[in-house]
């Protein structure tokens, strides 16, 4: 954390004012839905895995579902969401150890979510804090990469380092909101390429807003 770090309780405070809908924007009715759109959703936008799910989630309905689909229909099904031939592997990969660990149902732990199949940390994170209310860790997505680095919150680039530096700040019962917050922000206001430092309800308490300011 940057000494001149913003205060992460007027951080929290700021944005749950300024986003009082922040959830996952991903479309889900199960953990298995959910785990599912989280695995499809990297490299690629929410928008468009949902726009893929719509059909899926009609068509997959369980484990074994995935588990015992033709890997070729697979792909064909999530294609739109890129890398479509190792997504479809993962997907099958993870199916298969919920039925033969799980009994077909998603674990709710991090350590038996992080053992299937292409799952990782943050997935994990995601299913845990949306699916089940498990506030244990935090999202690093590149939103709350970049958001949390402007903020001084970390200096880390590593994601697993990151969220440890978050883990620190952010109060336990608040860390999936955390996460949620900040990919709003930075979906909406502090964007990669253009942050929107003027308009941005943190740009006071913002380390980084200094060097992002547009000419008067």
């Amino acid at each position: 954390m940057r000494p001149d770090a913003a205060p992460i309780s007027e951080v929290m405070a700021r944005l749950k004012g300024e986003y009082p809908d922040a959830r996952t924007e991903l479309n889900w009715e199960s953990p298995l839905e959910l785990l599912v759109a989280t695995m499809l959703s990297a490299q690629t936008t929410d928008v468009r895995v949902n726009m893929v799910t719509e059909e899926l989630f009609e068509r997959y309905r369980t484990a074994a579902d995935y588990a015992g689909a033709d890997p070729a229909q697979l792909e064909g099904d999530i294609r739109p969401t890129g890398f479509y031939r190792n997504k479809a592997r993962a997907l099958q990969g993870m199916a298969r150890a919920l039925l033969e660990h799980h009994g077909g149902e998603v674990p709710r732990t991090m350590a038996e979510l992080v053992a299937l199949p292409g799952v990782g940390r943050k997935t994990a994170n995601v299913v845990l804090g949306n699916a089940f209310g498990v506030d244990e860790g935090v999202v690093v997505d590149t939103h709350v990469r970049r958001v949390s680095g402007r903020l001084g919150l970390t200096e880390e680039n590593d994601p697993e380092k990151i969220e440890q530096d978050l883990l620190r700040l952010v109060p336990e019962g608040e860390r999936a909101l955390f996460s949620h917050l900040l990919i709003f922000h930075g979906r909406r206001v502090c964007k990669a390429r253009k942050p929107d430092c003027p308009n941005c309800v943190l740009n006071d308490i913002c380390p980084s807003a200094f060097y992002y300011k547009a000419p008067r």
